[in-house]
């Protein structure tokens, strides 16, 4: 205001027309003050815009401010919410620990955690294998948790959909993962991921140890089956027509993701299927947890799953597996993880026989058990206590305990048996439970006899339990 003021009084000041003075100088003086009023006006006009132009632009700068904060501080929060694995259990394999890994266990942990999995896979690429009932279920939510992880933004998905079943564990159907990854020019830095059950983890495993020499693979086992074995320990694999599992290789994943969530779609035969694989380990090497499991079965049933028992069941199954794993890798002299076969030899030997997919894999290996656990009775090795706590254990969760009569004869057992993986030098090798709950013995050295009256019984429907 001053500054238009003193520039009005000096123009008037500096005029030189003399004739016209008064009026010409009034007039100026005037027209000066009203020409400076107006261009005052217009500034502040111009100046008030600029500072309001300015607020909004401060505005939103604050605005976007606050909204990053805001974002870091839900990232924060989200961080501090995390869910975090109910338990983790580590497989030691080596003193450097460079083929160490983790299984974790929980809940929520696909939807939430796709970080966890990200961690463990070294390159951009990933072929996830899965099957034709777990793909509309599951195959989605991985590759939307994997893209969502922050360091994930880079990663290219491949996936390839197996028919599903024990019946299409077969080189044929090998194939198809390796003409997926062929065909999608996959490289040596790709991570095979095993979504789906046992045969899914033992193909994609296999697939993973002969594509280019080698490739990482990761375990997200969907059954009860592969939690607490399959997908734990590195043997991996496919059938043929004359043995189960008789190509495969002994090949460790880089970590297994067991998320509890995906158990609720699983059908309760399926589910008590793998049941009998968690049994196994009281049977052999824990009678605390064989114990436990006679007390919460309860909790353990399908139609009434109580959610901590289950990942304690997962937990210690997984302890129990690692501690031998640990201990014998890959099934040396010292027999140690033959002893985790327990009613594996007459199990593959009703599978091959039966047929592939007419019984599921527990639910073989629980006849295998009761028919194991007969024949160590016969034997003399335990007493009748154990193998009544044994057959009873397993029909709480409805699993078979016999063969349909007619099904299997004594000498087609004893043709599939003899050349099963753990025969040597034309010798069939058993694990048998010995002494006290918790103890048992691989072994091919003890009274035939007794093996044709087990046989015998089972194939005649005349148990002795």
């Amino acid at each position: 205001m001053r500054f238009f003021s003193s520039l009005s009084l000096s123009s008037c000041a500096s005029c030189s027309c003399s004739s016209r003075r008064g009026l010409t100088s009034s007039s100026s003086s005037f027209t000066s003050s009203s020409t400076f009023s107006r261009r005052r006006q217009n500034r502040r006009r111009r100046r008030r815009r600029t500072n309001e132009k300015n607020a909004k632009t401060t505005t939103t700068l604050i605005s976007n401010d606050a909204k990053e904060n805001d974002n870091d501080d839900n990232d924060n929060n989200n961080n501090n919410r995390r869910k975090e694995p109910d338990a983790i259990v580590s497989v030691k394999l080596d003193q450097d620990g460079q083929r160490d890994y983790p299984i974790y266990i929980g809940s929520e942990l696909v939807k939430e955690r796709g970080d966890l999995l990200r961690k463990h896979i070294k390159g951009e690429t990933v072929l996830i294998v899965t099957n034709e009932t777990v793909a509309p279920l599951y195959l989605e939510k991985v590759k939307e948790s994997l893209l969502l992880s922050s360091s994930s933004k880079s990663l290219r998905i491949e996936s390839v959909v197996l028919p599903d079943g024990e019946e299409h564990k077969n080189l044929d159907v090998l194939d198809l993962i390796f003409e997926k990854a062929l065909d999608a020019r996959l490289d040596r830095k790709t991570t095979f991921i095993a979504l789906g059950g046992g045969v899914i983890g033992d193909m994609t495993g296999f697939a993973a140890s002969a594509y280019q020499r080698g490739v990482n693979f990761i375990q997200i086992p969907t059954t009860v089956m592969a939690m607490v074995d399959s997908s734990v320990g590195g043997k991996t694999g496919v059938n043929h027509k004359k043995g189960k599992n008789m190509i495969g290789a002994f090949y460790q994943p880089q970590c297994v993701f067991v998320d509890i969530d995906s158990l609720d779609s699983l059908p309760e035969r399926e589910y008590n299927s793998g049941i009998a694989e968690v049994i196994k380990y009281g049977l052999i090497r824990d009678a605390k947890f064989f114990d436990w499991i006679e007390q919460n079965a309860d909790k353990l049933q399908k139609k009434a799953i109580d959610r901590k028992s289950l990942v304690y069941a997962i937990q210690r199954s997984c302890e129990n597996k690692a501690e031998v794993v640990e201990l014998d890798e890959k099934e040396s002299g010292l027999n140690v993880r033959a002893t985790l076969n327990l009613g594996h030899t007459f199990g593959h030997a009703i599978e091959t026989g039966v047929g592939y997919g007419e019984y599921l894999h527990g639910e073989a290996v629980s006849i295998g058990t009761a028919m194991a656990a007969d024949l160590s009775f016969r034997l003399g090795w335990i007493d009748e206590n154990l193998q009544t706590r044994t057959v009873d254990l397993l029909k709480r969760f409805d699993l078979p305990i016999e063969v349909p009569r007619g099904s299997m004869t004594k000498e087609k057992f004893m043709d599939l048996m003899a050349v099963d993986k753990k025969a040597s030098q034309g010798k069939m090798n058993f694990i048998l439970l010995k002494g006290d709950l918790g103890g048992c013995v691989f072994t091919g050295d003890f009274d035939q006899t007794k093996l044709r009256e087990t046989l015998e019984s089972f194939v005649d429907g005349r148990i002795s339990r």
